[in-house]
Protein backbone atom coordinates (compact mmCIF):
# COMPACT_ATOMS: atom_id res chain seq x y z
CA UNK A 1 0.00 0.00 0.00
CA UNK A 2 1.48 3.38 -1.08
CA UNK A 3 1.06 6.32 0.76
CA UNK A 4 1.38 9.38 -1.05
CA UNK A 5 1.70 13.42 0.54
CA UNK A 6 4.62 15.15 1.93
CA UNK A 7 5.31 16.40 5.08
CA UNK A 8 4.06 15.40 8.36
CA UNK A 9 0.54 15.24 10.36
CA UNK A 10 -0.11 17.65 13.07
CA UNK A 11 -0.49 15.52 15.86
CA UNK A 12 -2.70 15.96 18.97
CA UNK A 13 -2.82 14.05 22.26
CA UNK A 14 -5.21 14.41 24.56
CA UNK A 15 -5.30 11.87 27.89
CA UNK A 16 -8.30 10.13 28.16
CA UNK A 17 -10.18 8.15 30.99
CA UNK A 18 -10.93 4.86 32.49
CA UNK A 19 -14.05 4.28 32.81
CA UNK A 20 -14.19 1.12 34.84
CA UNK A 21 -11.52 -2.30 35.02
CA UNK A 22 -13.00 -5.98 35.29
CA UNK A 23 -11.23 -9.11 36.02
CA UNK A 24 -12.55 -11.80 34.51
CA UNK A 25 -11.87 -14.53 36.96
CA UNK A 26 -12.21 -17.78 35.35
CA UNK A 27 -9.51 -16.44 32.97
CA UNK A 28 -7.59 -14.04 35.00
CA UNK A 29 -7.41 -11.77 32.10
CA UNK A 30 -8.19 -8.17 33.19
CA UNK A 31 -10.14 -6.35 30.94
CA UNK A 32 -11.02 -2.28 31.17
CA UNK A 33 -14.40 -0.79 29.15
CA UNK A 34 -13.44 2.39 27.59
CA UNK A 35 -10.12 2.68 28.89
CA UNK A 36 -7.29 3.77 26.83
CA UNK A 37 -4.07 5.69 27.93
CA UNK A 38 -3.68 8.29 24.63
CA UNK A 39 -6.25 9.18 21.80
CA UNK A 40 -4.13 10.20 19.08
CA UNK A 41 -6.06 12.56 17.10
CA UNK A 42 -3.96 13.07 13.68
CA UNK A 43 -4.19 15.69 10.58
CA UNK A 44 -3.23 15.26 6.82
CA UNK A 45 -2.73 11.67 7.57
CA UNK A 46 -4.04 10.09 3.57
CA UNK A 47 -6.30 7.45 3.64
CA UNK A 48 -7.40 8.78 7.35
CA UNK A 49 -10.51 11.20 8.29
CA UNK A 50 -9.03 14.40 10.69
CA UNK A 51 -11.22 14.47 13.81
CA UNK A 52 -11.35 16.67 16.51
CA UNK A 53 -11.86 13.89 19.19
CA UNK A 54 -11.99 10.47 19.44
CA UNK A 55 -12.07 7.75 21.70
CA UNK A 56 -8.46 5.83 21.68
CA UNK A 57 -9.00 2.83 18.95
CA UNK A 58 -7.31 0.11 21.55
CA UNK A 59 -5.76 -3.34 20.41
CA UNK A 60 -3.24 -6.16 21.33
CA UNK A 61 -0.89 -8.24 20.19
CA UNK A 62 -0.68 -12.23 21.06
CA UNK A 63 1.46 -15.37 20.54
CA UNK A 64 2.33 -18.53 21.78
CA UNK A 65 3.03 -17.08 25.03
CA UNK A 66 -0.82 -16.05 25.57
CA UNK A 67 -2.26 -19.76 25.03
CA UNK A 68 -5.53 -19.30 26.49
CA UNK A 69 -7.43 -16.01 25.55
CA UNK A 70 -11.03 -15.19 26.64
CA UNK A 71 -11.69 -13.18 23.25
CA UNK A 72 -15.21 -12.38 24.20
CA UNK A 73 -13.62 -10.51 27.59
CA UNK A 74 -11.45 -9.10 25.14
CA UNK A 75 -13.70 -7.67 22.70
CA UNK A 76 -16.72 -6.13 26.22
CA UNK A 77 -13.27 -4.92 27.66
CA UNK A 78 -12.78 -2.37 24.41
CA UNK A 79 -10.41 -4.00 21.92
CA UNK A 80 -11.22 -3.49 18.72
CA UNK A 81 -7.95 -5.21 16.81
CA UNK A 82 -5.75 -7.97 17.71
CA UNK A 83 -2.53 -9.10 16.10
CA UNK A 84 -1.30 -12.50 16.06
CA UNK A 85 1.99 -14.05 15.28
CA UNK A 86 1.88 -16.46 12.88
CA UNK A 87 5.49 -17.54 12.07
CA UNK A 88 9.09 -17.04 12.87
CA UNK A 89 11.75 -17.35 10.39
CA UNK A 90 10.82 -20.21 8.09
CA UNK A 91 11.21 -22.61 10.92
CA UNK A 92 8.61 -22.06 13.53
CA UNK A 93 4.87 -21.88 13.27
CA UNK A 94 2.63 -20.62 16.66
CA UNK A 95 1.01 -23.44 17.61
CA UNK A 96 -2.09 -21.38 18.51
CA UNK A 97 -2.02 -19.05 15.51
CA UNK A 98 -5.34 -20.68 14.55
CA UNK A 99 -7.50 -20.38 18.08
CA UNK A 100 -6.00 -17.19 18.39
CA UNK A 101 -7.09 -15.63 14.87
CA UNK A 102 -10.13 -17.18 14.49
CA UNK A 103 -11.48 -16.36 17.95
CA UNK A 104 -10.49 -12.66 17.42
CA UNK A 105 -12.62 -12.71 14.22
CA UNK A 106 -15.16 -14.48 15.78
CA UNK A 107 -16.04 -12.01 18.36
CA UNK A 108 -15.80 -8.77 15.99
CA UNK A 109 -12.30 -7.49 16.23
CA UNK A 110 -10.41 -6.51 13.27
CA UNK A 111 -7.35 -9.12 13.27
CA UNK A 112 -4.01 -9.31 11.57
CA UNK A 113 -0.77 -11.78 11.36
CA UNK A 114 2.90 -10.87 12.30
CA UNK A 115 5.77 -12.63 11.48
CA UNK A 116 9.25 -12.31 13.62
CA UNK A 117 11.79 -12.01 11.37
CA UNK A 118 15.09 -13.74 11.40
CA UNK A 119 17.33 -11.99 8.94
CA UNK A 120 20.07 -14.15 9.45
CA UNK A 121 18.12 -17.69 8.78
CA UNK A 122 17.34 -17.18 5.36
CA UNK A 123 16.27 -14.65 2.59
CA UNK A 124 13.56 -11.91 3.31
CA UNK A 125 11.70 -13.77 0.20
CA UNK A 126 12.01 -17.11 1.23
CA UNK A 127 9.81 -15.47 4.57
CA UNK A 128 7.68 -13.64 3.30
CA UNK A 129 6.35 -16.98 1.28
CA UNK A 130 6.59 -18.75 4.82
CA UNK A 131 4.60 -16.26 6.07
CA UNK A 132 2.10 -16.11 3.79
CA UNK A 133 1.69 -20.26 3.57
CA UNK A 134 1.23 -20.27 7.40
CA UNK A 135 -1.75 -17.96 7.83
CA UNK A 136 -0.16 -14.16 7.12
CA UNK A 137 -1.96 -13.56 3.86
CA UNK A 138 -4.31 -10.40 3.82
CA UNK A 139 -8.36 -10.73 2.56
CA UNK A 140 -10.23 -8.08 1.34
CA UNK A 141 -13.19 -8.57 3.52
CA UNK A 142 -12.57 -5.57 5.42
CA UNK A 143 -11.95 -7.33 9.17
CA UNK A 144 -7.94 -8.34 8.10
CA UNK A 145 -5.40 -5.85 8.78
CA UNK A 146 -2.09 -6.62 6.21
CA UNK A 147 0.31 -8.75 7.75
CA UNK A 148 2.70 -7.25 9.77
CA UNK A 149 6.87 -8.02 9.81
CA UNK A 150 8.26 -7.78 13.32
CA UNK A 151 12.05 -6.13 13.18
CA UNK A 152 13.62 -6.18 16.37
CA UNK A 153 16.83 -7.09 18.66
CA UNK A 154 18.43 -10.43 17.46
CA UNK A 155 17.02 -13.00 20.54
CA UNK A 156 19.52 -15.32 19.84
CA UNK A 157 22.76 -13.65 18.90
CA UNK A 158 24.40 -10.06 17.65
CA UNK A 159 21.52 -7.28 17.60
CA UNK A 160 21.52 -6.80 13.88
CA UNK A 161 22.29 -10.66 13.02
CA UNK A 162 25.36 -9.92 11.72
CA UNK A 163 24.45 -8.39 8.73
CA UNK A 164 25.66 -4.58 7.32
CA UNK A 165 23.06 -1.75 6.94
CA UNK A 166 22.76 -2.15 2.95
CA UNK A 167 21.90 -6.01 4.16
CA UNK A 168 19.73 -5.40 6.29
CA UNK A 169 17.69 -2.95 4.27
CA UNK A 170 18.04 -5.29 1.15
CA UNK A 171 16.67 -8.08 3.21
CA UNK A 172 13.73 -6.57 4.23
CA UNK A 173 13.11 -5.12 0.80
CA UNK A 174 13.36 -8.63 -0.66
CA UNK A 175 10.41 -9.41 2.32
CA UNK A 176 8.49 -6.47 1.40
CA UNK A 177 8.30 -7.07 -2.19
CA UNK A 178 7.55 -10.59 -2.29
CA UNK A 179 4.95 -9.98 0.59
CA UNK A 180 3.47 -7.59 -1.74
CA UNK A 181 3.37 -9.66 -4.79
CA UNK A 182 1.66 -12.57 -2.90
CA UNK A 183 -0.99 -10.22 -1.57
CA UNK A 184 -1.45 -7.14 -3.14
CA UNK A 185 -0.78 -5.40 0.22
CA UNK A 186 2.57 -3.77 1.99
CA UNK A 187 3.61 -5.48 4.78
CA UNK A 188 3.08 -3.13 7.97
CA UNK A 189 6.68 -2.86 9.18
CA UNK A 190 7.19 -3.01 13.71
CA UNK A 191 9.97 -1.76 14.99
CA UNK A 192 11.84 0.80 17.93
CA UNK A 193 13.69 3.59 16.63
CA UNK A 194 16.57 2.56 18.20
CA UNK A 195 16.73 -1.09 16.21
CA UNK A 196 16.07 1.03 13.00
CA UNK A 197 19.21 3.15 13.31
CA UNK A 198 21.26 0.67 14.32
CA UNK A 199 20.38 -1.96 12.03
CA UNK A 200 19.39 0.22 9.02
CA UNK A 201 21.52 3.46 9.86
CA UNK A 202 18.01 5.01 9.79
CA UNK A 203 16.91 4.11 5.78
CA UNK A 204 14.56 6.27 4.99
CA UNK A 205 13.34 4.33 1.87
CA UNK A 206 10.11 2.01 3.14
CA UNK A 207 8.16 4.94 4.91
CA UNK A 208 6.32 5.76 1.55
CA UNK A 209 4.72 2.62 1.29
CA UNK A 210 5.11 0.40 4.59
CA UNK A 211 2.39 1.77 7.61
CA UNK A 212 4.72 2.04 10.85
CA UNK A 213 3.84 0.28 14.05
CA UNK A 214 6.29 1.47 16.42
CA UNK A 215 7.45 -0.06 20.23
CA UNK A 216 7.77 2.58 22.73
CA UNK A 217 7.37 2.16 26.51
CA UNK A 218 6.38 5.55 27.32
CA UNK A 219 3.98 7.76 27.95
CA UNK A 220 4.64 9.17 24.48
CA UNK A 221 5.82 7.47 21.52
CA UNK A 222 8.86 9.42 20.57
CA UNK A 223 10.60 10.02 17.51
CA UNK A 224 9.82 7.62 14.99
CA UNK A 225 12.43 5.88 12.68
CA UNK A 226 13.64 7.72 10.05
CA UNK A 227 11.66 8.59 6.90
CA UNK A 228 8.06 8.03 8.98
CA UNK A 229 6.33 10.92 9.75
CA UNK A 230 3.33 9.05 11.19
CA UNK A 231 2.37 5.88 13.04
CA UNK A 232 -0.35 3.65 12.27
CA UNK A 233 0.15 1.81 15.39
CA UNK A 234 2.00 1.86 18.91
CA UNK A 235 3.02 -0.48 21.07
CA UNK A 236 2.72 1.10 24.48
CA UNK A 237 3.25 -1.65 26.96
CA UNK A 238 4.14 -5.19 26.84
CA UNK A 239 1.56 -5.93 29.79
CA UNK A 240 -2.07 -4.04 30.73
CA UNK A 241 -5.43 -4.59 30.34
CA UNK A 242 -5.69 -7.28 27.69
CA UNK A 243 -3.72 -10.10 27.19
CA UNK A 244 -0.27 -9.85 25.74
CA UNK A 245 0.96 -6.44 24.44
CA UNK A 246 -1.10 -3.28 24.47
CA UNK A 247 -1.49 -1.19 20.92
CA UNK A 248 -3.38 2.32 19.71
CA UNK A 249 -4.21 2.54 16.71
CA UNK A 250 -3.49 6.17 15.46
CA UNK A 251 -6.68 7.09 13.75
CA UNK A 252 -10.56 5.86 14.20
CA UNK A 253 -13.12 2.86 14.20
CA UNK A 254 -13.30 3.88 10.83
CA UNK A 255 -9.63 4.32 9.94
CA UNK A 256 -9.00 1.28 11.16
CA UNK A 257 -11.83 -0.40 8.79
CA UNK A 258 -10.48 1.34 5.96
CA UNK A 259 -6.58 0.25 6.74
CA UNK A 260 -8.51 -3.69 6.41
CA UNK A 261 -10.12 -3.19 3.11
CA UNK A 262 -8.01 -1.01 0.76
CA UNK A 263 -5.21 -2.81 -1.61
Amino acid sequence: MARSGTGGPLIRWVSVWCRAVGLHARRGVAVAAGCGLLAVLAVGQPGISPVAAAPAVLGLDVSDHQPRIDWSAVRSGGAQFAYVKATEGNRSVNPDFAAQYDGSHETGLIRGAYHFALPSDSSGAAQARYFVANGGGWTADGRTLPGALDLEANPDGAKCYRLSHSAMVSWIASFDDTYHALTSRWPVIYTTSGWWATCTGGYRGFASKDPLWVASYTNVPGALPAGWGFRTFWQYADAGAFPGDQDLFNGSSSGLRQLATRG
